[in-house]
């Protein structure tokens, strides 16, 4: 059975002899908070120490610009002409929008995504550009902010009230859907401290958001479907309304909140087994700052366990990791065709965003990998080396080259470096290290190598670095990080 061996404490990391702040370890931190780093962001991340970068990466991620809302983000449905279409249309924009926000604040979008995961809402169920792009942003705004006020405002999305059938909510006709999931995916988990009676009463209190004047509008709290009368949930009894059922939870079971949190966290950002010493802190600093979720997240970043060995390469790529990580790490170019081509590409691959695949999100890890994922993974990387090569720039292939090998003149040494930028751990054997080497030569005579007549200034070096990166790409271990 797997296991979690990795050792080192909630103390801040120190770098020292047997656990330096190398190139290896910001690339950790930049694959797991981000979505990857340039080479050029690896070298400034080494002149910074691990709590700095640490601090720099999340307050960039808080002061970053929300891209401008689109023309349609209050259209109800008489705003369309062809709803069908035009509503495609929109919620494609929006898709490629955070793939290019993933791409130009990773951090910030890193950890939305994991919110995405939380708070599941899905635009096929929903079928509202307006609603989903109010989703999105409120994942962006809050994705370091409060938890608590994050869970209210997300309750009163439309996009949540119409998937778990809050709209339908009525003091004559309650619907269970929400409180349940409120319970059990959101704050406390599955069976713990709760009953099917709490469930009742708190559908009873959520009562009431039910007012839309056209389809696609904002969704409004009608007094006359809130149940006024009172309700007891967790043994208390009141007449407790939306924010008194959600401000309960906390009251109550603070410390199972925070556990539960902690527990997502830790499994999503660190590994993928719980380690329970490690998330007993996390979630002691989540309460204690009273559920804000940066000084958790910056703890955590900042932790000396954090950068143990045994926690880097652990985890399968997402989709969304593998085709934008890639993309970022890489500093290679892309245009608007590379940008569609990775939204099919994470669809065709199972993460579509904004429809998770049902109310509890993607699993994740393990779930992401079997044969057949496997070659589209292959096959996704490889359409996209191609267009830059043919398409695009093809000497940033050889741009890429010099920045991480320094400009070594050793073909040896300059596939080393480009696999190692990659992978996270590096390759396993020296055998797959000459293996590297041999893609890098591809069709170059070996006379050119031996006499040393080969440089990073030779001719056929972006299609040399092409066809290494092809190579890369197909390894077991590019899909961990």
């Amino acid at each position: 059975m797997p296991q979690n061996c990795a050792g080192g404490t909630w103390a801040p990391y120190v770098p020292d002899a047997t656990k330096p702040w190398n190139a290896m370890r910001v690339a950790h931190l930049y694959r797991r908070l981000g979505f990857g780093a340039t080479p050029a962001e690896i070298q400034a991340g080494l002149s910074l120490t691990p709590a700095q970068l640490v601090d720099q990466l999340l307050s960039a991620a808080k002061t970053a610009p929300l891209p401008a809302p689109p023309a349609w983000y209050n259209w109800t449905a008489s705003s369309y002409t062809d709803f069908g279409t035009q509503a495609f249309l929109q919620t494609k924009e929006w898709y490629i929008q955070w793939l290019l926000d993933m791409l130009n604040t990773g951090v910030r979008e890193k950890i939305a995504l994991f919110w995405h995961n939380h708070f599941v809402t899905r635009s096929a169920d929903y079928l509202c550009p307006s609603y989903m792009y109010a989703y999105h942003k409120l994942l962006q705004q809050q994705a370091l902010g409060n938890f608590k006020t994050f869970l209210k405002e997300m309750a009163r999305t439309p996009a949540m009230l119409t998937f778990l059938d809050g709209r339908l909510n009525t003091k004559n006709r309650p619907n269970e859907n929400y409180a349940r999931e409120l319970f059990e995916l959101f704050t406390l988990g599955v069976n713990n401290g709760y009953t099917q009676q709490d469930i009742t009463e708190a559908a009873r209190a959520l009562t009431g958001y039910t007012t839309a004047s056209d389809r696609c509008s904002p969704i409004s709290f009608n007094p006359a479907d809130f149940d006024s009368t009172p309700k007891t949930i967790f043994g208390q009894t009141a007449n407790f309304d939306f924010d008194g059922v959600h401000d309960l939870i906390f009251q109550v079971h603070p410390a199972k909140v925070a556990q539960f949190i902690a527990t997502k966290v830790y499994t999503h950002f660190v590994h993928p087994i719980p380690q329970q010493a490690i998330i007993d802190g996390l979630a002691d600093t989540f309460r204690n700052s009273n559920f804000e979720i940066e000084p958790m997240l910056a703890q955590l970043f900042k932790s000396d366990h954090f950068y143990e060995e045994e926690v880097i390469s652990v985890a399968i790529k997402s989709p969304v990791d593998f085709v934008i990580g890639f993309i970022r790490e890489s500093g290679l170019p892309y245009d608007t065709n590379v940008i569609d081509l990775a939204g099919y590409l994470t669809v065709d691959m199972g993460q579509q965003l904004f429809n998770p695949i049902d109310v509890s999100g993607w699993n994740g890890n393990r779930s992401w990998i079997d044969s057949n994922a496997i070659t589209k993974r292959w096959s996704a990387l490889s359409l996209y080396l191609d267009y830059v090569l043919v398409h695009l720039d093809k000497e940033r292939f050889r741009q890429l080259a010099i920045e991480v090998s320094g400009n070594s003149a050793d073909v040896a040494y300059v596939a080393r470096s480009i696999t190692e930028h990659f992978i996270p751990k590096g390759l396993d054997s020296p055998a797959a290290y000459q293996e590297a080497t041999t893609a890098l030569k591809y069709q170059v005579p070996s006379n050119y190598f031996d006499l040393g007549l080969w440089n990073l200034s030779f001719q056929y070096v972006p299609e040399q670095v092409w066809n290494l990166l092809k190579w890369v790409i197909r390894r077991p271990e590019f899909q961990l990080m």
